[in-house]
C-alpha cells in the first residue's frame, strides 16, 4: 500500500510515540515536535509524488489521441511513464527503498535538529522510524475493515461519500488508533 497525505499525521504520531517508547531514545522536545517534523518530511515527500503523477497526467492528457489510435493501455502506460520520470521528482518508486530513504531523512532532520539524543548505533534508531511506518502501513487495512464494519452496523445507514460519512469514519478512524496506541 502507498501512503497518501491523509496518513502523513498518523504516520508521523507513530513514528513519535515508538521512538519514545523506544527506551533508549530521547525526544528532547516531546512527542509534539518529533510527529509535527515527521509529518511535514513524509508531507514533503507525498507532495513530490502528487507533482509527478499530475504531470504524468498531462502528458497523458497531451497525447490522449495517440494512444487511442495505438490501443495502448492507459494504466500501464501512466506507470511507464511515471517510472522514467521519477528520477527528475526525486521520486523513489519501490516501496521498502522509499520508506528507508525517509526514514533517514526523518532520523537526520531530527538529530540535526537535537529534537531525539540516543546513544546505540544510528541504524538501530532508524529501524524504529521505518518498522513504525510498516506497520501503520500493514494496520491500516483491517483498521479501516473495523471502522467500515462499525458504520455498516449503525442504526441510520450513512451513504459513503457524504460529508456525514467521512465525519464518522475519521472520528471512528481515529478512535481504533488510540486504541492501538498510535495516536
Amino acid at each position: 500500500m502507498r501512503l497518501r497525505l491523509p496518513h502523513a499525521p498518523y504516520v508521523a504520531n507513530k513514528i513519535a510515540i515508538d521512538l519514545a517508547k523506544s527506551g533508549f531514545v530521547t525526544l528532547t522536545k516531546g512527542v509534539e515536535a518529533v510527529a509535527k517534523v515527521a509529518q511535514e518530511i513524509i508531507e514533503e515527500e507525498l507532495k513530490k509524488e502528487l507533482a509527478l503523477e499530475d504531470h504524468v497526467r498531462e502528458i497523458i492528457e497531451e497525447n490522449e489521441d495517440e494512444i487511442e489510435f495505438m490501443l495502448a493501455d492507459p494504466k500501464q502506460l501512466f506507470w511507464m511513464i511515471k517510472k522514467r520520470l521519477a528520477p527528475e521528482y526525486d521520486v523513489i518508486l519501490n516501496f521498502e527503498d522509499r520508506f528507508n530513504h525517509l526514514s533517514h531523512k526523518i532520523l537526520d532532520y531530527l538529530y540535526e535538529e537535537d529534537l531525539i539524543r540516543y546513544t546505540v548505533p544510528e541504524n538501530k534508531v532508524k529501524n524504529i522510524i521505518f518498522n513504525a511506518i510498516e506497520d501503520y502501513i500493514k494496520m491500516y487495512d483491517e483498521i479501516e475493515d473495523k471502522v467500515f464494519e462499525k458504520i455498516s452496523n449503525y442504526k441510520r445507514k450513512l451513504v459513503p461519500g457524504s460529508e456525514e460519512f467521512e465525519l464518522v469514519f475519521q472520528k471512528m478512524y481515529e478512535e481504533e488508533l488510540r486504541k492501538r496506541g498510535m495516536l
